[in-house]
Formats: C-alpha cells, sequence, structure tokens
C-alpha cells in the first residue's frame, strides 16, 4: 500500500477548504450573521486550553498565570484553536494578536479523575434515541440510546426477528455503555459496533462517539488522558439516570470498542459495575510496530481511517452520518465540528515513536495499567487476529486487581471473540454482573437469533446455521446457583481447533465458529508448562538435542519474495470471517533460496502449547540491519502444512530488557524473550559477524498432533498474514543472510507445551481451523555456507 502522494495531500487540501466554507455558510445560517471579527470562547480542560469562534487563520497567545506566553498558534479553517500540553494551573488567559484582547481568567486541570464538579452528573439523558451529554470540560458528545425494546440498527434485523418484551425489558434497564471513535452515535446503527447482540439479551445499550469524532465536540487524539475521562463521565451520568437499573453501568464492544474500556476502568468510576473488551490489543507496539517492523498494512491503514473520520464533516469528510444530522438542521452538531481541524496528527506520532519511549508508550499501553481495573471482567481474544494481533493474552497476569476475570482465548480472525461459546460465556457474565439476574431469563431470545447474528456478522451463507451450544448455566433456576457456578469456572479457558468442532446439532461444516475441544486453566502461565526445545541442525533438522557439529545456512533476505499478504478475498464478512467454502488464502511457498526451513522428526505425542514462545538464532547479515519474520506451521502425516504462528524482529534492537523497566513490565524470560526497544540499545549488525537474535512469537494455542512435525521457516517479513504488510522493512534492498548453528552457538526454537495434555479429537480437516490457512507441504532445501 502506498500513502501520502502529493496528489492526495493537494486533493485532501481542497476537500478540506470546501468542508470549511459549507461549515462556515451553515454556521451562519444557524447563529445569525456573523460580525466581521467575531467574538471567542476560551475554556480550560486537562492540560489543554481551547478556543472556538475565531477567524480563520487568526493568531492568538496562551498567557501563563506569571504573565508569559506558552504558545502562539492560528486558528484552523473553522476558526478553533488547541493548545496542547499546557501545565495545570490557574489564570490562564487567551489573548488574540490583532487587537490584545484577553478572554477571561482560566482554569487548566490535571488528569486526575475525581470530577470537577459532579454536579454535571445530574443532566438529563432519555431513555431512548440521539442525544447529547456534557462532559467536565464543557464538551458535547453525541450518543444514541438503545433500549431493548428497539435494538440497534433497527429495521436492520430481520422482520422475522422476536423482539424483546414482557416485564423484563422494561426500565429500569442493566444498562451497557459501546464507546470508541467510530461512528457509534449514528442513530441508524453503531458503525463496527454490536450493540444489537446486548439489546437482545436485555440490555440498554448507550453508544457513544469519542470526541472529536463524528457530531462529538472536541478534538480527537488516540487515548489521550482526556479521552479516558471522558469515558469516567460517561459512566458517572449514564449511572445517575432514572432508567438505569440498581444506578450502575457496564461496558462492552469488540475491538476499539473493547480497547476503550480498559482506558476507562483504570480510572474506576465508582459506578462501574463490569467490563467485557472483545478482541483487544495489550500495547500499542505489538499491533503498529511488531518487533520493529512498522505495520503498514493495518495500524498505518487504520490510523489513516480515524485520521480522516477526525475532519470536519462535509459531503465528502469526516463521518458520513454527521452530515446528514448537519444538512437535517442539527446545530449542536455544526457547531460541534469547529475543534475537529485540531485532531492531532496521528502519523507524525507513528513516526516519531518507532523506539520505546515510556513517556508516550505506558500510558497508551493497557498491559501498564489493567492492575488497576478492580471490577468483574469477561474478556476474549484470538491468537491470530488479522487486526489487533494475538499478544492480548499477556494482559492475564496483569490483571490483578480484581479476583474475579475470566478470559478466553481460541485461534481465529478479529470477529471470533463472538463465537458460540464465547458468545455464551459473555451474556452468563453481563446477566450475572450487570443485569443481576439469572441467565436463564433472557437466554431463549438469543438462542433463537442466533442463526441471524452469524449470517449477518460473519457473512456465513444462509444454508449455513450456526447456533449457540446448550450452556449448563443458562438452566439454573436461581440466580444464586447461576452465580455459583459461574464463578466455579477456571480463570483461563482455550477453544482448541476453531472451526474444526461439531455444532449442537452434531454436524460439522469446516470453518464453522466451534472449537474441536476445549481446556480450561487456573492462569496463564499454565502451572507446570514445559519450556520445551527443538534445536537446529544440518539438512534443516530441528532436534531435541543440541547438534552434533555445526554448520551455517543462508538465504536472500527479499522483502518483496512473497505477495504483502496472503488472503486474496474480502477480509470481513463473507470472506475470512465466513466458513471455509468462503476462505480464499494465498499462502505462497517461499521462492527458492530465499527461505530457511527447519522441521522436527515425527511428533511421538501430541504436543499441546499454549502461551508465547521464542526461536533464538545466531544470525550473520551482510547489512547493518535486517528484519527477520519466523513462521511456526505444523506439518501433518497427510502432506499438508497448517500455519499456526508468526514472530517479529528487526535485528538492530535484539538487545533484551534487563529489568521490568520495559514496554511488558516485566522481566524477560527464555519463553517470553522482551527486547528493550530502547533508541539508545539500537546497534548495527556487526560486519562479518554472528549475534544471536531472539524472535519472539505471538500466543498460540495449538495441538501438534502426534506424527505431525514442527517446522520453523525463517525469513524476510510479508505474505503470511491476511492484512498485516511490511512497506517499510530493512534493508531497502536484498540481503545475504546466514543462520549458524552448533553445541556451542545453538540455535532453537522453544514453546510453552502443557504436559501430559493430549488431544481429545483427531487431526482437523484441512481446511477448517479458522485464520490458520492450510497447504499443502514443501520441502525447503537450505543452502549452507562454508564460514
Amino acid at each position: 500500500m502506498s500513502y501520502g502522494t502529493e496528489e492526495r495531500k493537494s486533493s485532501m487540501l481542497m476537500r478540506a477548504g470546501r468542508a470549511a466554507a459549507v461549515f462556515l455558510i451553515l454556521v451562519s445560517s444557524l447563529a445569525g450573521a456573523a460580525a466581521s471579527t467575531p467574538p471567542f470562547k476560551a475554556a480550560g480542560s486537562v492540560n489543554q486550553v481551547y478556543v472556538t469562534g475565531l477567524a480563520p487563520n487568526q493568531q492568538m497567545s496562551l498567557i501563563t498565570p506569571r504573565g508569559e506566553t506558552l504558545y502562539t498558534q492560528k486558528a484552523d479553517l473553522l476558526g478553533g484553536l488547541l493548545f496542547r500540553d499546557v501545565p495545570q494551573g490557574t489564570g490562564y488567559r487567551v489573548r488574540r494578536s490583532s487587537d490584545g484582547v484577553k478572554s477571561a481568567p482560566l482554569v487548566v486541570h490535571n488528569a486526575a479523575a475525581a470530577p470537577w464538579d459532579p454536579g454535571i452528573y445530574g443532566q438529563t439523558i432519555a431513555p431512548g434515541g440521539y442525544q447529547y451529554l456534557t462532559t467536565r470540560d464543557g464538551t458535547k458528545l453525541a450518543l444514541t440510546v438503545h433500549p431493548p425494546t428497539s435494538p440497534a440498527g433497527e429495521p436492520g434485523l430481520p422482520s422475522d426477528t422476536t423482539l424483546p418484551n414482557g416485564p423484563d425489558f422494561l426500565p429500569p434497564y442493566p444498562t451497557l455503555i459501546e464507546y470508541s471513535g467510530y461512528a457509534y452515535a449514528d442513530p441508524a446503527g453503531p458503525e463496527s459496533g454490536i450493540a444489537v447482540l446486548a439489546n437482545l439479551m436485555g440490555f440498554a445499550v448507550v453508544d457513544i462517539s469519542m470526541r472529536g469524532m463524528g457530531c462529538s465536540g472536541g478534538a480527537f487524539d488516540f487515548f489521550e488522558p482526556l479521552q479516558n475521562l471522558d469515558g469516567y463521565d460517561i459512566i458517572e451520568t449514564i449511572a445517575h439516570q432514572p432508567w438505569v437499573l440498581d444506578h450502575k453501568v457496564g461496558m462492552m464492544g469488540i475491538s476499539y470498542g473493547g480497547i476503550s474500556q480498559l482506558f476507562t476502568a483504570q480510572l474506576q468510576p465508582p459506578h462501574l459495575e463490569a467490563i467485557s473488551p472483545l478482541s483487544v490489543i495489550d500495547a500499542t507496539a505489538t499491533t503498529l510496530y511488531p518487533g520493529g517492523n512498522l505495520n503498514d498494512g493495518f495500524a498505518v491503514a487504520w490510523a489513516q481511517e480515524r485520521q480522516s473520520n477526525a475532519r470536519p464533516s462535509g459531503p465528502k469528510s469526516g463521518q458520513p452520518y454527521a452530515w446528514k444530522q448537519i444538512q437535517s438542521g442539527d446545530a449542536v452538531c455544526a457547531a460541534n465540528q469547529a475543534l475537529h481541524g485540531e485532531a492531532a496528527d496521528l502519523h507524525a506520532k507513528i513516526r516519531a515513536n518507532d523506539h520505546y519511549n515510556p513517556a508516550v508508550a505506558d500510558p497508551l499501553d493497557p498491559v501498564t495499567f489493567v492492575h488497576k481495573i478492580n471490577v468483574p471482567t469477561f474478556m476474549a481474544c484470538q491468537f491470530e487476529d488479522e487486526q489487533t494481533g494475538g499478544h492480548c493474552p499477556s494482559l492475564v497476569s496483569h490483571f490483578t486487581g480484581t479476583n474475579k476475570k475470566w478470559f478466553t482465548f481460541t485461534n481465529g480472525a478479529h470477529i471470533d471473540s463472538l463465537d458460540p461459546d464465547t458468545y455464551n460465556r459473555w451474556y452468563d457474565f453481563l446477566s450475572l454482573y450487570v443485569a443481576h439476574r439469572a441467565p436463564l431469563v433472557n437466554a431463549a431470545i438469543s438462542h433463537v437469533a442466533a442463526p441471524l447474528v452469524y449470517q449477518a456478522a460473519m457473512g456465513l451463507p444462509q444454508s449455513d446455521v450456526v447456533m449457540l451450544p446448550v450452556d449448563p448455566i443458562q438452566a439454573m433456576p436461581t440466580y444464586d446457583l447461576a452465580l455459583a457456578a459461574f464463578e466455579k469456572q477456571p480463570t483461563v479457558r482455550v477453544l482448541f481447533d476453531n472451526g474444526a468442532g461439531a455444532s449442537p446439532l452434531g454436524d460439522s461444516t469446516p470453518g464453522n465458529p466451534y472449537p474441536g475441544f476445549i481446556g480450561e486453566f487456573s492462569s496463564l502461565p499454565v502451572p507446570g508448562t514445559a519450556a520445551e526445545r527443538w534445536y537446529f541442525g544440518p539438512g534443516g533438522t530441528l532436534s531435541d538435542d543440541l547438534p552434533a557439529r555445526g554448520g551455517i545456512d543462508q538465504f536472500t533476505w527479499n522483502a518483496k519474495a512473497l505477495p504483502p499478504t496472503d488472503f486474496t478475498g474480502g477480509t470481513g464478512g463473507g470472506g475470512l470471517w465466513g466458513n471455509a467454502s468462503q476462505w480464499k488464502w494465498n499462502w505462497k511457498q517461499n521462492p527458492k533460496g530465499t527461505a530457511l526451513s527447519y522441521l522436527t522428526a515425527p511428533l511421538k505425542t501430541d504436543t499441546t502449547v499454549f502461551g508465547a514462545g521464542a526461536v533464538y538464532v545466531w544470525v550473520r547479515s551482510s547489512t547493518p540491519d535486517v528484519d527477520l519474520l519466523a513462521t511456526i506451521s505444523e506439518v501433518r502425516p497427510d502432506g499438508k502444512e497448517t500455519f499456526v504462528q508468526n514472530g517479529y524482529m528487526r535485528a538492530s534492537i535484539r538487545k533484551l530488557s534487563t529489568d521490568t523497566n520495559n514496554i511488558f513490565k516485566q522481566r524477560s524470560t527464555l519463553l517470553n524473550p522482551i527486547p528493550s526497544f530502547l533508541f539508545g540499545d539500537a546497534q548495527p549488525m556487526p560486519a562479518g559477524k554472528f549475534v544471536q537474535i531472539a524472535i519472539p512469537l505471538y500466543y498460540e494455542g495449538h495441538a501438534y498432533r502426534a506424527g505431525s512435525r514442527i517446522r520453523v521457516t525463517i525469513a524476510a517479513p510479508n505474505g503470511t498474514q491476511p492484512i498485516w504488510a511490511f512497506d517499510h522493512t530493512v534493508p531497502g534492498r536484498t540481503a545475504n543472510v546466514s543462520i549458524a548453528y552448533s553445541p556451542t552457538r545453538p540455535s532453537f526454537l522453544v514453546l510453552p507445551v502443557i504436559p501430559g495434555f493430549d488431544a481429545p479429537t483427531p487431526l482437523p480437516p484441512c481446511p477448517s481451523l479458522r485464520n490458520e490457512p492450510c497447504r499443502a507441504y514443501v520441502a525447503i532445501e537450505n543452502r549452507t555456507a562454508t564460514q
């Protein structure tokens, strides 16, 4: 993918100018004729001061309480201006450069969670429909309330869908918040939201758009502290409404709407009942810079979309629903565009943070703050998530603030946190900890709607009927019995071989979202986990024993040897998210000489792996730096090869952390090596010499069957993921890369093996495992070197 050409920049500027002109004309018509020098409004916020009502390009200065000029900036085309990074203090003023006119004294606050004025939580929010909520700094956020009797997106549901009704669906409602930078507030239904599912469960859902997006006021930035405080204010305001059950709320959402829960819950809002984040990240870098490689395919493209969404709404800019609202006469939405032009430059932030900078990274990395979350939590993630990546399980050991926590992991795509077995547990959790009622009460509607839900969410064929399995907890007649049964369940659950299981009726369709079998564990790492090593050896072997003699293998590093991605179809519903009949995998073999391969002997017993792992290699490169990709796969007795997981590492940032002051706030271990990623620790590859490099693997939960062989492939990045792709690999040309192995310089694979945990099911069909492509195995003959 290519971004940022001059032609596109010019086009964007022209569109921005047109949008600004439309906005100014509209605001003028709504508010009356504007004065030639419009009055301005200034307000203090959280380490910010914002100004609206300025003339385009009007110059303003921020004056400190001591009378000194802190910043001088110009207003954008909409007359908005935002001063960031302002120290806490009282007595700031904004001064207009043209005539010296100053604002009244302003107060700039810090990011402490406690509200400045709890009275704001007394504002009225209606129990249904589109409206606005005012946060502590006066910003108005757009939202839509979806009561259970009017599900989100209706009439998008099929006409024969059974809708919630009866006394169990009357106010006060058990209520959930769905909060993100997507167009959640759209009255027609939330963009990429899942509110309708909670509505069918009997919950009211408040879909709310983050500041700076759509019809919400303010300027957008990626999870800045102010955005988290907005989440706090949302929780407290909604909880105070008379139509909310017990005056407490929960949070729900997938992806962006899941990640936002972690940021909000760390502030411990008093009236937050529980959270249920799905398909989330553990740290920004594990998605944005895996192993130091910029993820152009997903992360950069995602940031580009958010940057576009944050622009002032117009006919061809911003979020489309906001323009519709403005056209229909929504004066608040129109006025709220004033600061959208002050959105943070996400691309500049990405470029400036290609190494670990604790001051910038830690506030953006859930792994550093989830220990502060003190409410019941249910979380689900996928090992091969094509969007957020498979590093979410690292959060488990950091969730120390609550003992009511349950985690479900599986192989699969981004959507698979909604798979039937996970859906059941998610519903049970929300029923018990937010609605405080037995799951039996409303389970029937979800079960009836399930086939329609999965056909819509995953794009499955109309003939493919996916159902929810029988859930014993949903048969418990009382709340107390159901709660006791739920809380006896182990903390960690893995749905193995997802895509190869049978439906509740006993039939099996390859790729349908049912697990082959389920493993349950008290924690992660699983107690008793063994770090099992397989050593590189002559002839591309992987052995339990160190090689008797040394050797060197070499390959031509070429980031363009394979297509950027390995999937040619749509990566959403009806494609990657569908069943095996809808998949269009293009997982190609590495061209001769562009990769090295190492293979175990056939396994004597089942080898079940759950957790992180690594490939340790002694590397020499003809270039000062090189990006390495490790691919782990299972070579089956039937001659097929199944993808399992990847690991990434840029050679120059190979130094491992020696303490807990790193991205994951934990010590580096054999199974989980953690590079420091610090700029000061970066070192070029020594010319002509071998150095040891640890390639950390993303998490996996996979049962390698007896008779199969485990394969490690080392190559340049690209060609092994449906969306992730790397346009900025190093070097920018080909390179000669060698890997050495010997008794004194061992190169090896290490995986977290659960001893004695055998797979109770046979080898799954190929293809069937969700987001684990399967192809015919082709051997790679390693090219050897004499020195």
